[in-house]
């Protein structure tokens, strides 16, 4: 069974910068691509980050210049360094997974995180 384990969320100021870790563990036999996405209350939950299997990243625009996503291939996991942190970033941020379960399947199962709170805020 794969599971999610996040971490790295927490409290800081305007202009702050915090580091989210994401995990995938368990049996898998590939992963396609992990991503972070975010919610903030009474929003719906937005794009924030993605990189594929072959390493390509992809940044919402709200974000570019400030996050950067990254991967280790060899730990299955994948980091969102955020810098520049604005009150707006606050939100639950939420890890996301697509990956063949097993060499035999022909399905792609995509799988979320309990997520990670940031707050900035003064």
């Amino acid at each position: 069974q794969v599971q999610i384990v996040e971490s790295g969320g927490g409290v800081v100021q305007p202009g702050g910068s915090l580091r989210l870790s994401c995990s995938a563990t368990g049996s898998l036999f590939a992963i396609y691509s992990m991503g972070w996405y975010r919610q903030a209350p009474g929003q719906t939950r937005e794009f924030v980050a993605r990189v594929d299997s072959p390493g390509g990243t992809y940044h919402a625009d709200s974000v570019k210049g400030r996050f950067t996503i990254s991967r280790d291939n060899a730990k299955n996991t994948v980091y969102l360094q955020m810098i520049g942190l604005k009150p707006e970033d606050t939100a639950k941020y939420s890890c996301n997974v697509l990956f063949k379960p097993s060499g035999a399947s022909t399905r792609t199962e995509s799988l979320w995180g309990q997520g990670t709170q940031v707050t900035v805020s003064s």
